[in-house]
């Protein structure tokens, strides 16, 4: 059978890796780029770790595999009844069975300045961009910034700000710069940190933040960002250094083809009880509109299952039907203390830290060889020697 995957990131490539164990399919992988991007490891390479914990590769992940072609595009449009795609470098391709798993981007809410302003860490480039600056504005004034704004209090933001101190006491002692006092601000237009967990995770984490010097600002609206200022619910804050952390949106891909998918009301691709639009065509991670899309183990559910069911239809079985149960969450909160919950369970501290580790393992294994993986977590409290990447 002859798949063509867009995307390679979890879904796309843990797709593509599952239906690679039977030789009846031919895959072409279609990619923006040429590595895998690790998503839960960002956060280590914007505060000062190795990037090999983020990139790797996609020619290493499928090596030795015949079965497969990874092409390095962006498809711009499809036409399912056709089963074509279409690409920016002009060529057409066609496909029996298409499965999309393009992730989501970033969006500003139409915040003034912030698309010109504020710095990412979701991509090498936006990372590298954040990193460059830091350094920079160190070694031109030899002095901090009095002040450091994340914004955005869902997962990547707590852990961002948690690590931002950290970052920056080894940038002082790298440039053996003096003690001074500076601010680390996280702000959350929800009434509280991670407002899609419970109360109580939210109380847990809130302290854990205070603990570490981040001072928390719930219930705040930022409303305009330029280059020396942030304006947050009517309050002008001096700061050349802010991160956003919150927004994200479907790939424009799909609002580009607007008639060729149906959509539910937050903007995501309506798809039936096999994550299928039609027959041939599947959508599934971040812009499937079911139930916790938008995280990591979510893609990698979605991927074993479609290519589960492709199996299935290959050998006359019947097709099971989509189901997903309550994730477990698990964040890191600064060095050695993460906080863990499931349901009503919840671990923290070192205690929490336990499940981050297996999680990690299992996030890794899932996509690469074992050896690679166990190199990886063996690194992640590993610092570059030189904080401009040698990465171009």
């Amino acid at each position: 059978m002859n798949i063509t995957i867009v995307g390679g990131g979890f879904a796309g490539v843990k797709t593509a890796l599952e239906l690679l164990k039977d030789p009846r399919n031919k895959i072409t992988l279609i990619s923006d780029r040429e590595d895998f991007q690790y998503f839960p490891a960002l956060y280590h390479i914007a505060s000062g770790k190795l990037h090999d914990l983020a990139w790797v590769p996609l020619g290493e992940i499928f090596a030795g595999r015949d079965n497969i072609e990874v092409v390095i595009d962006i498809i711009e449009k499809i036409d399912a009844r056709a089963k074509t795609l279409k690409t920016a470098s002009g060529a057409t391709i066609e496909y029996d069975n298409c499965i999309l798993a393009l992730g989501s981007v970033t969006t500003y809410f139409g915040i003034d300045g912030m698309d010109k302003f504020s710095y990412g860490i979701k991509n090498y480039a936006e990372i590298h961009k954040w990193k460059r600056h830091l350094h920079e504005e160190i070694t031109h004034d030899h002095t901090m910034e009095n002040h450091y704004v994340v914004v955005g209090a869902g997962p990547t933001g707590i852990e961002v700000a948690a690590n931002l101190r950290l970052y920056l006491e080894k940038l002082r002692k790298k440039y053996r710069l003096k003690r001074k006092a500076y601010k680390i601000d996280l702000i959350e237009a929800a009434p509280r940190v991670l407002p899609r967990m419970s109360e109580r995770v939210s109380e847990l984490v809130a302290a854990r933040l205070k603990s570490l010097g981040v001072h928390v600002m719930t219930g705040k609206k930022v409303e305009k960002l330029d280059e020396n200022h942030i304006t947050v619910s009517g309050e002008l804050i001096e700061s050349h250094s802010v991160i956003w952390t919150s927004g994200v949106a479907v790939n424009p891909f799909f609002k580009n083809n607007p008639e060729q998918f149906n959509f539910a009301q937050n903007g995501k691709v309506v798809v039936n009880e096999y994550l299928q639009v039609n027959k041939h065509l599947w959508v599934l991670g971040d812009n499937a509109a079911t139930k916790w899309s938008g995280l990591a183990q979510i893609a990698l559910h979605d991927a074993k299952f479609v290519a589960g069911n492709i199996r299935r239809a290959q050998d006359g079985r019947k097709l099971k039907k989509y189901h997903v149960g309550t994730p477990q969450v698990v964040i890191p909160i600064g060095h050695g203390w993460s906080v863990y919950n499931w349901k009503k369970l919840t671990f923290t501290g070192w205690i929490g830290n336990i499940p981050r580790r297996v999680a990690d393992f299992i996030g890794y294994t899932d996509i690469l060889p074992l050896s690679h993986a166990l190199r990886l977590l063996n690194s992640e409290n590993k610092y570059q020697d030189d904080y401009f990447d040698a990465k171009s």
